[in-house]
């Protein structure tokens, strides 16, 4: 292992932490995982920060697999309450945007066989009170 050491992070800008709130919200939402995403960390929001300092505990260990720099922007953007309650927020707007979607292509799709049944109904109709004049 020829890794040179990289300093532990103790802050982070304010950028940083919309960046990390971005992406851990859309790794949720985008996996059609975002109901649960929010109901993770509102079961473990009054845990985040010790979750956040286990997750430094566990840096060694991690580095093998994650990056450094992103692993601590992560503990460091859950350690602090206001980006925590933030993330919930994003990963619910994200969702939401992501349901009104779907919603409204199903809706779509009802309102066509909706009218092809209709159309279907009125062209049969339609033919037996011919025959019957």
């Amino acid at each position: 292992m020829n890794k040179e050491y990289k300093e532990i992070k103790t802050t982070i800008s304010e950028e940083e932490a919309n960046e990390m709130i971005e992406k851990v919200a859309h790794f949720f939402v985008d996996r059609s995982l975002g109901s649960a995403g929010i109901i993770l960390c509102e079961s473990l929001h009054p845990l985040h920060g010790i979750a956040s300092q286990a997750l430094y505990f566990l840096l060694p260990f991690a580095e093998i697999i994650f990056d450094s720099e992103q692993y601590q922007h992560f503990a460091l953007m859950i350690q602090n309450d206001d980006y925590f309650k933030r993330l919930i927020k994003r990963m619910d707007e994200l969702d939401e945007e992501t349901n009104e979607e779907r919603r409204n292509k199903a809706r779509l799709k009802r309102q066509r066989r909706k009218n092809k049944y209709k159309a279907a109904f009125k062209k049969l109709f339609h033919k037996e009170n011919k025959l019957t004049e």
